[in-house]
């Protein structure tokens, strides 16, 4: 098995089940109007920067960060296929996405993730990095479907 992270254009045609499935658990328990993803054509701006996750050229994981101002930036579009869960390929992207906002001079990092059981492992994982709770940050608002989550970078 060969893991490779490699920045991509999330409008990649083999992206699509990755896309397709991730769109599903944002939608699988969350009210519409809570619901804050970027589908692949909203992520393909320079603002953002666009990461794949593949084992032997397939790929499983995709993650995402878009440029807030000079030095924050909000974590977007963290997901796994669900047949790929338990291999801690979550934790690959995640560490990669911290190390590539670092590296690009952000100093913090900042996501809105839910509140209901599809979130949970979500949640821990983000915890688990070092990141804490914060109040709604660039745009958001108090939401009781959300919970918002911020990490320096220093």
């Amino acid at each position: 098995m060969s893991v490779t992270i490699t920045k991509e254009s999330p409008l990649n045609a083999d992206l699509a089940l990755l896309m397709q499935r991730h769109t599903e658990d944002m939608h699988a328990d969350t009210p519409p109007e809570s619901i804050h993803m970027m589908d692949a054509s909203e992520l393909a701006i320079p603002e953002v920067d666009f990461f794949v996750l593949r084992d032997g050229g397939q790929p499983l994981a995709m993650g995402a960060f878009k440029r807030i101002d000079a030095s924050h930036a909000e974590i977007k579009s963290m997901h796994v296929l669900t047949e790929a869960r338990g291999r801690g390929l979550s934790r690959t992207m995640l560490d990669h996405l911290l190390a590539e906002a670092k590296a690009a001079g952000l100093k913090r990092l900042s996501l809105e993730t839910g509140v209901q059981p599809t979130f949970v492992a979500a949640r821990a994982l983000y915890y688990k990095a070092g990141f804490e709770d914060c109040p709604p940050f660039e745009g958001y608002t108090l939401d009781p479907n959300s919970l918002y989550m911020t990490r320096s970078l220093a």
